[in-house]
């Protein structure tokens, strides 16, 4: 079954370009990722600290392995120093 995420990111905005090239870098990699359908990265208009993953994955496995994957391990690194607060996530399936 298919997996639908959205995450919401806030960057402190003296390292938003910092996390910004980290998020591009994830969707470079992730892309190449058999797992995943549609990875794409979004930034706010009105708030240009905040960053959103549209994602939909073929499977709850996929994801996890994703999740495993060199370039999120070093995402994670960053979360504590350099975002306001830890990314919201949501998972959802289709109705």
């Amino acid at each position: 079954m298919k997996i639908y995420l959205t995450a919401i990111i806030k960057a402190k905005e003296e390292y938003r370009d910092e996390v910004l090239e980290t998020l591009q870098n994830m969707v470079q990699q992730t892309r190449k990722e058999d797992a995943s359908e549609l990875y794409s990265l979004h930034q706010g208009i009105e708030d240009k600290n905040q960053f959103i993953f549209y994602e939909i994955w073929k499977s709850e496995e996929g994801l996890a392995q994703h999740n495993q994957q060199p370039y999120i391990q070093a995402f994670g690194a960053i979360v504590d120093e350099k975002l306001q607060e830890k990314p919201q996530i949501y998972t959802t399936h289709i109705l």
